[in-house]
């Protein structure tokens, strides 16, 4: 078997490394994942990371590979390991943050512009306000105000230590007393409090210890990309992955960059695209990382009828108010408020700094009030349904962002009195659409707008209201549309039509390192759209069994643990808890409730990990020919459709696993065949797999055409069917309870395309002409055919 560097993937395979699976963890699994039929491995990040690090996404050294993974030599091995069974490496990059780490020396640039301030080499590498705290960087990092800290600061060895941290001196400096000592550095430690409204540093959405790096500046970019793109040169890596590009200034400049470093090696974007956003066309990669992909396959597989029934019986149980879970617009807006003023209101405070500086530096734009700029800039930004605009200064808007922008200046005009005040709306439009110029501030508040804007859109929705609204937990997913969770088959195909025009290598994904539950979790609980009533009725009979906190978090506990599927405390409890803290509705992370936080360990305990667990069994077993469909379905489609499926570790069997760190435990693959659905996901698995692999010109473009199949009868939406290239047909079928209940499939029809014989992978029968789904999908929910 022989590998291109220079061609898509027919397949990834992602691998979560860490210490507890590093590079020769991975070298092992290598036979096993070639032989599934994958053409590449996925790595998560290996650069230098924070010790102990068990995802890699905060890197500290961007010149050498991790040690704890067993160095570049070990990458290199594996590498190797890798091409001598005909696989590629894809590596996932991190340019938008690096850690600040304890101790801080670690980051060895970090540490230099801790020591030299703005002087230093490095200062252009961080997105420091130095105008803020007198020119110092503010640290986050004490346990409580400094007074109450000051006796914990000590001096050795030209080095400030408090518990683990270790912070360089400012030269000269040695001898002071602690108090002015600390006041002669370029930095500030200050109480963790204080990060939230004081922070003059830009951070990875709100988590203060991963710091903004400035990768719009070429000679950053080339100093923080030198060793990933040697190993691209070198034949060790053939693709990149690239994190989180709505956190970078100039997204498009930054995948032009790196389109012509990498030499235009396949590339795809953790870019989430919100309900019916597209990927901006110009960017120079292969498509998205695929969250646009799941949102389109778990859709096809969720009654609509069922779904609504089981939202009203979600409002009726929880007695949830609008905003606070009952209605999903509502809650995101709900939700978007708080994360804007609160969580956010460092990066808003700099955003009004600097709209005022753009205010008094033009005699046309002053006298907007400073509550003025803030209002407007909060009321414009919870009202963006995406995550952000892409303007840049010195550009024309294009007609997206301009209809973006103004729509939510419409509505944020409402939040004024006076309508003169209101011009303060306008002028934040502009600002963030490049339209006021091309200066130094100008370029600054357009950059911040629309990464303030993609943070607030992470946390407020995929953070928070995805915590609180919960009828159905399988739509609160990434990229997800939880009021609109069903999709029809007509809307499936038309998806996958403008993939394979637009984006035809671009990624598809079911499971990730980040989706809050896994493919086969998610199909488990949509599942329940085919047994709302049932549903409703386990709730009412469960609430007074096991005494819960709240409604809310009984309703989330119950279907967690069905999506779990085992009473599993150890891995439940943690899940429950984190959504409790996310949704910040009675406890959160800075100010937790210690009470309320027990009880809900001790109900899931209790309740859906103790013996009332045999009542979601019973009803596990009422819907498994459901849960079968699901399982089967999603696998054959994403394994078949237009791009390149990525596949989670652990995936080509049955894989059920909640929120992080869950669904980040080290890897194992066991010999054997399994029984029953892990059985048969395994051997759909690998027979698709290798269909792509032996037959890449089937599925790729330009020869690998997308052709839906439209069934004939009475009960053709309950199937999913279509043709690539005229050589291989993909069926399978939908809503099963439902489909039952009306009597079967009853005379529906499926044409195979072309004439002449088809043979059916799994069963190894020929079909011919038009069949009967009764008889094609009798024996399975799905069918995979090939001409014979």
């Amino acid at each position: 078997m022989t590998r291109d560097s220079c061609t898509p993937p027919t397949a990834t395979y992602r691998l979560q490394l860490q210490p507890a699976f590093p590079f020769a963890a991975a070298g092992r699994a290598v036979p096993h994942l070639a032989s599934l039929g994958v053409s590449h491995l996925h790595l998560s990040p290996v650069l230098e990371a924070v010790p102990g690090s068990a995802h890699g996404y905060d890197v500290v050294d961007h010149t050498a590979v991790r040690a704890e993974l067993g160095g570049e030599e070990g990458l290199r091995a594996l590498a190797r390991t890798a091409h001598d069974h005909g696989l590629g490496l894809v590596l996932d990059i991190v340019p938008n943050h690096m850690a600040v780490p304890a101790p801080e020396h670690l980051n060895g640039p970090l540490w230099e512009v801790l020591r030299d301030g703005p002087a230093s080499r490095y200062a252009r590498w961080f997105d420091i306000d130095w105008a803020e705290h007198g020119g110092r960087i503010l640290l986050p990092v004490l346990a409580g105000p400094l007074g109450a800290e000051l006796h914990r600061f000590t001096v050795a060895d030209g080095v400030l230590r408090y518990h683990d941290h270790a912070f360089p001196l400012r030269p000269g400096t040695e001898r002071l007393p602690t108090a002015e000592l600390l006041d002669a550095q370029w930095y500030r430690p200050a109480w963790w409090r204080l990060a939230r409204t004081e922070l003059n540093y830009r951070r990875f959405f709100t988590v203060s210890e991963l710091i903004a790096v400035r990768v719009e500046d070429p000679e950053v970019f080339a100093a923080t990309h030198a060793k990933v793109l040697q190993l691209l040169r070198e034949g060790v890596l053939d693709g990149l992955r690239v994190d989180h590009p709505d956190g970078l200034a100039d997204p498009a400049g930054y995948l032009r960059r790196l389109a012509e470093a990498a030499g235009g090696r396949w590339t795809v974007v953790e870019k989430i695209l919100s309900g019916d956003e597209r990927l901006p066309a110009g960017w120079p990669v292969a498509g998205t990382t695929g969250y646009d992909a799941l949102r389109h396959l778990d859709g096809l597989f969720t009654d609509p009828e069922g779904a609504a029934e089981l939202t009203a019986a979600y409002r009726s149980f929880t007695g949830a108010a609008p905003d606070r879970g009952g209605d999903w617009p509502a809650t995101v807006r709900r939700a978007a408020y708080r994360v804007v003023t609160h969580e956010l209101a460092a990066e808003v405070a700099r955003l009004v700094r600097t709209a005022g500086r753009l205010c008094e530096a033009s005699h046309r734009l002053r006298d907007h009030a400073p509550w003025a700029l803030r209002t407007a800039l909060c009321e414009i930004l919870v009202r963006l349904p995406v995550y952000r605009p892409y303007a840049v200064p010195g550009r024309p808007p294009t007609p997206g962002d301009t209809a973006l922008l103004d729509e939510a200046a419409q509505g944020a005009r409402g939040a004024f009195a006076v309508p003169q005040e209101a011009q303060a709306v306008e002028f934040v439009r502009d600002a963030a659409l490049g339209r006021l110029g091309d200066g130094p501030d100008q370029r600054d508040f357009c950059a911040r707008f629309a990464q303030t804007a993609s943070a607030l859109r992470a946390k407020s929705v995929e953070d928070t209201a995805f915590y609180r609204y919960a009828p159905l937990l399988s739509a609160t997913e990434v990229g997800g549309t939880p009021d609109r969770p069903a999709l029809t088959p007509a809307e499936f195909h038309a998806y996958c039509a403008r993939l394979q025009r637009d984006w035809p290598a671009g990624g598809t994904v079911l499971s990730t390192h980040d989706t809050k539950r896994s493919a086969d979790a998610r199909a488990r609980v949509a599942a329940l759209s085919e047994y709302p009533q049932e549903w409703a009725d386990l709730m009412d009979r469960l609430w007074p069994q096991a005494a819960a906190p709240d409604p809310h978090v009984a309703w989330v506990a119950w279907q967690s643990a069905f999506g779990l599927g085992a009473p599993d405390a150890r891995r439940l409890a943690p899940a429950v808890l984190k959504s409790v803290r996310e949704a910040a509705l009675l406890t959160t992370w800075t100010e937790p409730d210690a009470a309320y936080e027990a009880a809900v360990e001790a109900f899931v305990a209790a309740g859906p990990c103790g013996p009332a667990h045999e009542e979601l069994t019973a009803l596990a077993e009422e819907a498994a020919p459901t849960v079968r469909a699901n399982v089967l379905g999603a696998t054959l489609l994403h394994l078949t459709m237009p791009g390149v499926p990525d596949l989670y570790m652990g995936t080509e069997r049955t894989y059920r696993a909640l929120v992080d760190p869950d669904n980040r435990r080290p890897p194992t693959f066991p010999d054997g065949a399994p029984d029953g659905l892990s059985g048969e996901k395994l051997r759909l698995t690998r027979a698709a797999l290798r269909l792509r692999r032996e037959h890449p010109q089937w599925f790729r473009a330009p020869s690998g055409s997308y052709e839906p199949l439209a069934a004939l009868g009475p009960a053709a939406e309950h199937c999913v069917a279509f043709a690539r290239a005229g050589e291989v047909v993909a069926a399978a079928t939908r809503l099963p309870r439902r489909l039952g209940a009306a009597g079967g499939w009853r005379g529906t029809v499926l044409a195979l395309p072309g004439g002449g014989e088809w043979r059916e992978l799994l069963t190894g029968r020929v079909w011919e002409g038009r069949v009967g789904l009764g008889e094609l999908l009798g024996a399975g929910p799905v069918a995979l055919l090939v001409r014979a």
